[in-house]
Parts: structure tokens; C-alpha cells; sequence
């Protein structure tokens, strides 16, 4: 490979990156309901996004592309399989365009707080790549403690193939 093909791909990958959520970070929720969203993701949410139950004790805020794609992908499923139909009220059923506001904060409805069981104060709010959870600090520290043991995960991730060769 040819030095500039090797700064083109890199230039390119930089471009991918930039159009992920990364990171954690530690946000607000008002007694409204409206959660500051970091900085760095309001722009990859200007065209529209969509929040909904995850499937952990979390939310899930998703771009309007790739919300789109998720419900695609459960729109094909087999609606005779009762597991597809459970999936689609999961996700479906729970889920509501949202905005950024001026201020840079997203209104999360009212049933998604009660089901993070939190009306105001600290949310984490953890990128994932193509969308970002939110989730109560409770249930994060748990998430980050299971992540933390390193004997569970060579357990956790030994079937997982990461090496460069899947890319």
C-alpha cells in the first residue's frame, strides 16, 4: 500500500469515528425531564433522533438513520415468532422522536424516566458507536463492575473474533 492510500484510509476512518458516540459522561436531568446531551453528540443528532426502552436497565438514543435501519431490520422479522413480536414492543412501543433544544438538551418522556426509575438529577449518558445510552449511576456502576472482572471476560468474550482479520 502506497503512503497516500494508507492517509486516505486513515482520513477516512477518521471520518467514521467522528460520526460515532464515544465516550461517558455525566449529564443532568431537570425536574422537566429534558437531559443535557455532551457536546459532541449534537450534531450527529441535528437530523433527528429517536429514544427508546434498551435492553438493559438503560435507554437508547438513536440517530433518525439509524433508527430507521433498526426498525427495518425488526420490520422483516417473522411476525409469527412471539420473540420478534416481544421485540418489536420493545423497541416500538417505547419509542419517541426527540429534539435538541437550543440549550442542547433532549426531553426523555415520562415513562422512560419511570422505567430508570429517576425523575431529575445525574444520568450517565455512554456512547456506543452508532447510538448512546442513558442510564441511572446505579445501574452503570453495575454495568462498569461486570466489565471491571477480568477473569469473567476472557469468559464473557472468548467467542468473540476482534482480531483485524473481521475488519
Amino acid at each position: 500500500m502506497s503512503e497516500d492510500a494508507g492517509r486516505a484510509g486513515v482520513h477516512q476512518l477518521k471520518g467514521i469515528i467522528a460520526q460515532m458516540f464515544l465516550g461517558q459522561y455525566q449529564h443532568n436531568l431537570d425536574d422537566k425531564g429534558r437531559l443535557m446531551i455532551p457536546a459532541r453528540y449534537r450534531d450527529l443528532l441535528a437530523a433527528g433522533a429517536f429514544i427508546t426502552q434498551g435492553f438493559d436497565r438503560c435507554l437508547m438514543v438513536m440517530t433518525d438513520a439509524y433508527f430507521q435501519d433498526v426498525y427495518a431490520r425488526i420490520n422483516s422479522m417473522n411476525m409469527a415468532d412471539s420473540t420478534a413480536r416481544m421485540l418489536k414492543r420493545l423497541i416500538l412501543s417505547n419509542a419517541y422522536p426527540v429534539e435538541v433544544d437550543k440549550v442542547g438538551r433532549i426531553l426523555v418522556p415520562q415513562n422512560l424516566r419511570e422505567f430508570l426509575a429517576i425523575n431529575s438529577g445525574e444520568l450517565i449518558v455512554a456512547g456506543q458507536g452508532e447510538y448512546f445510552e442513558v442510564w441511572a449511576p446505579a445501574e452503570w456502576k453495575a454495568q462498569i463492575d461486570k466489565l471491571q472482572d477480568v477473569e469473567a471476560n476472557e469468559q464473557r468474550f472468548a467467542t468473540l473474533d476482534l482480531s483485524n482479520q473481521a475488519v
